[in-house]
């Protein structure tokens, strides 16, 4: 991608920031489109205390009036009600300046953000962008049916970067993300402890921050205290590691965009069992490229996880079968070259 004389300006949460978003940012980062379109990355919201949080929202729009002049086009990442509401401290002003705005929507559920109370927001958010990017066709056909129009909307998936198939698989099943009740983290704990008799040689890990303490008293209830592993939030290298090792991933969500989750652990050739939320339905296929057991169905879930750990040779074709479709739809090439062309048709470069 050939250098232009265009500026891009993402709004986005800061880098040490916990959640799929910051993943998102930190892929384009890496790829050629970022210095293409001379990106910067403003950071807006820190995992900090509210005082914290307040202090670096601020900071950051005093740094937003001395950079956005610069800029021709700015891409906003937002979710759910408080971040629309930051958000829009960002986007009046870059309208009212002329600039070219683009909406990123990552929320979780359409009852929190377009069917919530604050949908009026959503709609002028949506209505006064040049461009909206939806993370699945089941996005998009929500979002449009909200909007009644989707001219202006487009799929563009979260990027994923392609790891080789470990040899150093390990028996635990993986976990990743905030322990939350949205999260079905409970549902996972009650499944394994159903399993606890006949898989005494397997481990549940945890890779995220959250309720841990609820979690640890749910496991000594639950009996399962020695065959589960409660790591807080795990990144970067450890990670990778940790990712390397695993021989199932289980997501048992209630609601999810398009979770980075489970992109990153078929990334890494990792089976999965997951339910079937956001738009994980739009690509990925029961039996064909995953397990998918319904929210809140504990024993359905412990009989999919059964199923996994007993067979190996179903664990090994549903991560290459899922592997390919990563290949094909996750590539960050193929996303930056959607929004290279995005860039293009907004500035007039196209």
């Amino acid at each position: 991608m050939e250098g232009n004389k265009h500026k891009v300006l993402v709004i986005a949460p800061g880098r040490k920031t916990r959640g799929g978003i910051t993943s998102v940012i930190r892929h384009y980062a890496e790829h050629p489109l970022w210095i293409a379109w001379n990106c910067y990355w403003l950071e807006t919201y820190i995992d900090r205390s509210n005082v914290e949080k307040l202090l670096y929202f601020f900071r950051s729009l005093i740094k937003f009036t001395w950079l956005i002049h610069k800029y021709t086009i700015v891409h906003i990442h937002f979710s759910e009600p408080p971040s629309a509401i930051r958000k829009c401290f960002f986007m009046i002003p870059s309208l009212l300046l002329g600039k070219k705005v683009i909406l990123h929507f990552h929320s979780f559920s359409p009852d929190t953000t377009l069917n919530g109370g604050y949908r009026k927001l959503y709609r002028w958010m949506f209505r006064n962008a040049d461009a909206v990017i939806v993370l699945s066709a089941f996005w998009h056909k929500q979002v449009g049916d909200f909007l009644l129009a989707n001219s202006r909307l487009q799929v563009i998936h979260n990027p994923a970067k392609q790891y080789t198939s470990s040899s150093g698989r390990e028996q635990f099943i993986l976990f990743a993300g905030t322990l939350n009740a949205r999260k079905g983290y409970k549902d996972l704990l009650a499944a394994f402890a159903l399993l606890k008799h006949w898989h005494t040689d397997w481990k549940l890990v945890f890779a995220g921050n959250g309720e841990l303490e609820e979690a640890r008293s749910l496991c000594r209830q639950l009996g399962i205290t020695d065959q589960v592993e409660l790591k807080g939030w795990v990144d970067g290298d450890d990670k990778r590691r940790l990712f390397q090792r695993a021989s199932v991933f289980c997501l048992p969500s209630y609601a999810e965009g398009f979770p980075m989750a489970v992109i990153d652990a078929m990334s890494h050739q990792i089976p999965v069992v997951a339910t079937p939320v956001g738009g994980l339905k739009d690509i990925f296929r029961e039996m064909e490229d995953l397990l998918y057991v319904p929210p809140g169905e504990t024993k359905e879930l412990a009989a999919r996880l059964d199923r996994m750990i007993l067979y190996p040779p179903l664990r090994n074709r549903l991560a290459a079968s899922a592997s390919e479709k990563i290949r094909r739809y996750f590539d960050m090439d193929i996303i930056g070259a959607k929004l290279n062309g995005l860039y293009g048709e907004l500035s007039g470069e196209g």
